[in-house]
């Protein structure tokens, strides 16, 4: 069965590049993306991982742990991770888990067998530090991910756990955002939002961002 929003993300222990990660331990009170790449030494992936490594300071003000999964072994991995480096300009810094049984493709519903029964598709997986799953997010193989996006999703999910807010379309750093809809009586308001907030509607009110 396919994971949905608020579920519990599955733990594992698996191989990777970093050696044996139990994903819980692994995880700690960290946010995580995990997310999969088809195979090795394809070149979309190449770039993705590459990029992921480049965003490690950005994923780590927003205390995120990512980790990457393909169905090759270690021991590919360690070889890609050179290629990587070396095409990419950077330093891989996160584990890529090593996955020859499936296992952790399967659990996570990544391998979809109308587009290949054997490989991944490019899932994402955004999980909080409850492993609660916040976001998915699946493209297909042959399109390389935003991870502007992925930050962007990232960002927004912290502001709503925080400061009772949503985001609209488009949002970015910075833009106003919606204030959620449960939130109704005055004194709270006043309280939550000391910046104020403008009423387009009674159930569409901006508010500056919270943190900004």
């Amino acid at each position: 069965m396919a994971l949905r929003l608020g579920d519990t993300a599955p733990d594992f222990t698996q191989e990777s590049s970093e050696g044996t990660i139990n994903f819980y331990d692994w995880l700690g009170d960290s946010w995580g993306v995990l997310y999969s790449h088809p195979a090795d030494f394809t070149p979309v992936c190449t770039t993705e991982l590459g990029m992921t490594a480049k965003l490690k300071d950005e994923f780590e003000k927003r205390n995120v742990k990512v980790l990457a999964i393909s169905v090759d072994t270690v021991e590919s991995h360690r070889v890609w991770i050179d290629d990587i480096n070396e095409t990419q300009n950077t330093r891989v810094n996160f584990p890529i888990l090593a996955d020859p049984d499936r296992k952790v493709s399967m659990l996570y519903d990544m391998i979809h067998p109308n587009a290949n029964n054997a490989l991944t598709v490019r899932s994402v997986f955004i999980i909080d530090p409850q492993k609660k799953i916040r976001t998915t997010l699946t493209y297909p193989a042959s399109t390389g991910r935003n991870f502007t996006e992925i930050l962007r999703v990232i960002d927004s999910l912290q502001l709503t756990d925080n400061y009772s807010v949503a985001t609209p379309a488009n949002w970015q750093q910075g833009d106003e955002c919606v204030i959620v809809p449960s939130l109704k009586d005055p004194a709270v308001l006043k309280e939550k939002f000391p910046k104020g907030y403008r009423e387009v509607k009674p159930y569409l009110r901006m508010t500056p961002q919270p943190n900004k």
